[in-house]
């Protein structure tokens, strides 16, 4: 009898609902998220021997939980948490919002969805996501102190430094200040402080990218191959887009990422409108590439962005269109560095 395993994971514990192919509850189980929570999952589990376990939100709060059952070789699917919230106000009749309920519409959704994505041991591309995240959490933190040190300087000197700011820069226009007042006084020891922070910033930005062109060089990645993507970019896109083999085409990789329009349709109108979904990371990577290109007369991205212009779209319809080629050139990419890996 073929048994799904619906997880409603958390922070503290995990809920779990064994349902058959009639959508009927045999058992359910809750455990402590700990060390010994797959231990004590499995050994509830042992009565079902034909099971997959459904994981709600298996690349967020159940990755954990979802790569331990992996690698004891059960059989686990993510469910998306919209999928589970939408069977369980309108398809299984419990509408409480408790942990016992959300499992069990995460069982109901994995048995009445097809296609739903498995969850693969995580390779190269999860080393690059973390590494890639955090160089963004870095500088994200640069840029806020680097405005708060712009605040700090126009109360101290009319004008403040009016490029973007460097640390040799505020080195010396400290030099010239001498507070007269306590406030004064004060701002500038903050400004100090600051500027401590952006050096250590920088030195961190600084060993950041160099364990990312490592990395990247290690993946053996063919997408540094192209005019715009560097070791940065092709970390972002290599990490935030996973295991490819999940798009079907190029088509549903540019849905993924945003880069291809959305319908919107009523009464016999259809236009087309610049999507704001899918995977803003993967978007965001594209975007600075889709710039880099735009910058240097002789790319090839520049000539079709210029012909594009020139055929009558707006400046704004020839980035997305750019951005759209870029998607289908990393897609590629990502398809052939796989199959190479594979081979």
């Amino acid at each position: 009898m073929q048994v799904i395993i619906g997880v409603d994971p958390h922070k503290a514990t995990h809920t779990a609902v064994a349902i058959d192919t009639n959508e009927q509850e045999l058992d359910h189980k809750k455990v402590r998220a700990a060390r010994t929570q797959v231990d004590h999952l499995l050994t509830w589990a042992e009565p079902f021997p034909a099971r997959t376990w459904a994981i709600e939100g298996a690349d967020g709060m159940g990755y954990l939980l979802a790569q331990q059952l992996v690698a004891t070789g059960e059989h686990v699917v993510n469910v998306p948490a919209t999928l589970a919230s939408r069977t369980r106000l309108l398809g299984t009749g419990h509408t409480n919002k408790n942990d016992p309920n959300d499992a069990l519409s995460v069982a109901v959704t994995a048995l009445r969805t097809a296609g739903l994505h498995p969850v693969r041991p995580v390779g190269h591309s999860e080393v690059l996501r973390l590494l890639a995240k955090r160089n963004r959490d870095i500088g994200s933190h640069r840029c806020r102190v680097v405005s708060r040190m712009h605040a700090l300087l126009i109360e101290l000197d009319p004008g403040g430094i009016a490029k973007e700011i460097n640390a040799s820069d505020v080195d010396r226009f400290l030099a010239e200040i001498s507070p007269a007042t306590p406030a004064e006084q004060v701002r500038y020891d903050l400004a100090l402080e600051l500027l401590a922070d952006i050096r250590r910033l920088d030195e961190q930005l600084k060993a950041s990218h160099k364990r990312i062109r490592t990395a990247v060089a290690a993946s053996g990645t063919t997408l540094t191959d192209v005019f715009g993507i560097g070791p940065i970019i092709a970390a972002m896109l290599i990490g935030f887009s996973g295991d490819i083999s999940r798009f079907a085409n190029r088509d549903r990789y540019a849905a993924y990422n945003g880069t291809a329009p959305v319908e919107f349709s009523s009464g016999g109108r259809t236009v087309h409108r610049l999507s704001t979904r899918g995977n803003r990371n993967v978007n965001n990577a594209l975007h600075m590439a889709a710039i880099c290109q735009l910058r240097q007369p002789h790319c090839e991205g520049r000539a079709y962005f210029d012909r594009r212009v020139a055929g009558g779209k707006t400046k704004k319809e020839a980035l997305r269109a750019l951005k759209r080629q870029l998607s289908n050139t990393a897609y590629r990419h990502l398809v052939a560095d796989a199959a190479n890996t594979r081979g």
